[in-house]
């Protein structure tokens, strides 16, 4: 079968290779051609354009980067057109993958959707569209597929988590607790795009001055130019950076200071407490907080249902209040123990789902075969 995929991030890229490599093991003939990153590539995509030149953080950074976007549109069905493909596969990535999912359906092709938007967070109107548009939507939080079925009556398929087997395929342990006078570390996991680590980096970094005794390590993106963070944390003598190696280092962290989104479930994975970061321009942030209907901005919470982790929101973004968090992270006993309490549970519940991306090949693999 000829596969088109599209993912526009880097936790898309990862677990798109996952799914190339499943897809491969059901269909050893399978054609496919890719937007995403390195790890698609090198799963065996055909890549067509890299996640670096999709990401835009933001209401204002998308209006600002409107006329990038609809070029990219237009060459993404030209391309898709060209290449005709017997299904495109869309990974997350709404703004961009939605409007790529209803122009498919008005040229007859399959559409397979897998990691929803969280339209449960806001738009929710979007999924009258998507039940039009989309011919198989896979979910891959447990609280998902009831959430379609009994408010828009959309049967959709749970596969489990793949952050669970990406993890796992790493062989990677979670992170072990060093005892009192061993120099410990602490995480910081900036985001993967250059605005977000601009507005937050910054914040974490000043946080390190309070901890002389301790390894502040930071995250690099994936395709980051490591020379972007060398000014950004050159006044701070004990903080170093760790190129594409997250995992490796969430493996030896103590704490982390994380941004929202999929890193901050990814540390929770690895068992290491941590802090929630969001801070963003003002006027995106004004506008998200009028839109986003959600208890909470971190999946680790979200899917709880629960205050597992602190969350530290725009003005409440401070040094001192990180300083004061993380404290407790490194130092209250009591505190760390509750928490990866709550970390065991949550991973029992994402296991429930089984190997995603084995899951969702399957699946994909049989609808095509119907």
């Amino acid at each position: 079968m000829n596969y088109y995929i599209i993912a526009g991030e880097a936790s898309g890229d990862l677990h798109g290779s996952n799914l190339i490599h499943a897809l491969r093991r059901h269909d050893p003939d399978a054609v496919i051609r890719c937007w995403g990153g390195d790890k698609m590539q090198a799963a065996g995509g055909t890549l067509v354009k890299h996640y670096r030149e999709l990401a835009f953080m933001g209401f204002s950074e998308v209006i600002m980067n409107l006329r990038t976007i609809f070029r990219n549109l237009a060459f993404c069905k030209e391309d898709i057109l060209q290449h005709k493909p017997d299904t495109l596969i869309l990974i997350d990535y709404p703004g961009f993958n939605l409007r790529i999912a209803k122009w498919a359906k008005e040229q007859g092709i399959k559409v397979v959707y897998y990691i929803s938007p969280q339209v449960w967070a806001w738009k929710a109107g979007r999924v009258k569209m998507m039940k039009e548009c989309i011919s198989r939507m896979l979910v891959i939080l447990p609280f998902e597929k009831e959430y379609f079925k009994k408010n828009w009556e959309w049967e959709v398929e749970y596969v489990g988590h793949p952050l669970i087997e990406a993890i796992q395929k790493e062989g990677l342990q979670t992170a072990s607790h060093k005892p009192q006078g061993v120099n410990r570390i602490v995480a910081l996991l900036p985001g993967s795009r250059k605005q977000e680590i601009l507005k937050k980096l910054p914040v974490m970094l000043e946080v390190s001055k309070y901890f002389p005794d301790h390894q502040f390590i930071v995250a690099g993106a994936p395709g980051m130019d490591p020379g972007f963070y060398a000014p950004l944390m050159a006044p701070y003598p004990n903080v170093s950076l760790l190129q594409n190696k997250t995992y490796d280092l969430l493996s030896k962290a103590d704490a982390a200071l994380v941004t929202s989104g999929t890193a901050t479930l990814e540390t929770a994975l690895f068992g290491v407490p941590e802090v929630v970061c969001y801070k963003a321009s003002w006027l995106s942030y004004q506008i998200g907080k009028r839109v986003v209907d959600i208890k909470y901005i971190c999946l680790v919470n979200l899917i709880m249902d629960k205050l597992v982790v602190k969350e530290m929101i725009q003005d409440d973004m401070t040094t001192e209040n990180l300083r004061k968090e993380l404290e407790l992270l490194l130092h209250d006993e009591t505190y760390r123990s509750r928490i990866k309490a709550d970390y065991a549970a949550l991973r029992e519940l994402l296991h429930q789902g089984g190997d995603a991306s084995e899951k969702a090949a399957l699946s994909i693999v049989k609808f095509l075969a119907q």
